[in-house]
């Protein structure tokens, strides 16, 4: 949300950006509470609780679609249960836009000035691109989270369920690039490393190996059955790259095949 706001004053030339997300049990109230503030000079807009239908950005809500108003306190198309507090960061023309994830909204971009004139087709552009950022953060989160869930260690013995923790486990560690949020990304790594040892400990007299991050996102591909071109694809690298990777990580594990190099990292507690 942050480095979106960040985009979107660049994006719009407009002076002040703020926005939010729903969660926990706002979301099923409809409400979004501002979270993140750019280019704010107060700090009278953070944690406000927009409610949908209620001002601009709860008319953004329940409409799910872009609004914007030229004068915000002297305008006969929003309720005004917060001007308040915009009058006090000075805000006059205001642009909101739902982010809206499968069909729900998750949340709202807001962008203003400190004068009263028209918005533009630029400045609409703008904070749509910036929400679909978020949007396709949200979606990859949400995922992350599916897997995650999947990823509770089964049994040892239970051979099927130890299947599924394994596509889980190479999904994630595609997934892990895509991440904006370095905090969630070092967690789903932590998780994915926790996995790999729990399935098959690394034994004391093995000499220990270690492969480069991308070597072991494409091992985890072809552990998964992927071909280099359907791993290139997954991990957004060309067929050449992943064939690269792999050669190396097979040579570091001292074997000669997909399968072999799969096996060997799974004994090294590198794949679960």
């Amino acid at each position: 949300m942050r480095a979106a706001l960040v985009r979107l004053r660049r994006g719009t030339g407009l002076p002040v950006a703020f926005g939010g997300l729903t969660a926990g049990v706002e979301r099923a109230a409809g409400q979004v509470r501002i979270a993140e503030l750019s280019g704010a000079s107060t700090g009278a807009l953070r944690g406000l609780g927009i409610v949908a239908g209620n001002g601009l950005g709860g008319k953004a809500l329940s409409l799910a679609r872009a609004c914007a108003v030229t004068d915000y306190q002297g305008s006969r198309h929003i309720s005004h249960e917060y001007d308040a507090a915009v009058a006090a960061e000075g805000l006059h023309s205001v642009l909101a836009v739902p982010v809206v994830v499968r069909r729900r909204v998750r949340g709202v971009l807001y962008a203003a000035l400190r004068t009263a004139r028209p918005l533009g087709d630029r400045a609409l552009d703008a904070a749509m691109a910036a929400a679909r950022d978020v949007e396709q953060a949200l979606v990859v989160r949400d995922e992350v989270q599916s897997l995650l869930a999947v990823t509770r260690a089964p049994a040892t013995g239970d051979i099927g369920a130890w299947e599924e923790v394994r596509e889980a486990h190479g999904a994630l560690r595609a997934l892990a690039p895509k991440l904006v949020d370095p905090g969630l990304r070092g967690e789903l790594l932590a998780v994915c490393g926790k996995l790999a040892v729990a399935a098959e400990p690394v034994r004391p007299a093995e000499a220990p190996v270690t492969l480069t991050p991308r070597e072991v996102d494409v091992l985890a591909c072809v552990a998964a059955g992927a071909t280099n071109a359907g791993a290139g694809e997954r991990l957004g690298l060309r067929p050449e790259t992943v064939k690269g990777y792999l050669r190396s990580a097979m040579r570091k594990l001292g074997t000669h095949t997909r399968g072999e190099a799969v096996v060997a990292a799974r004994r090294a507690g590198i794949l679960p």
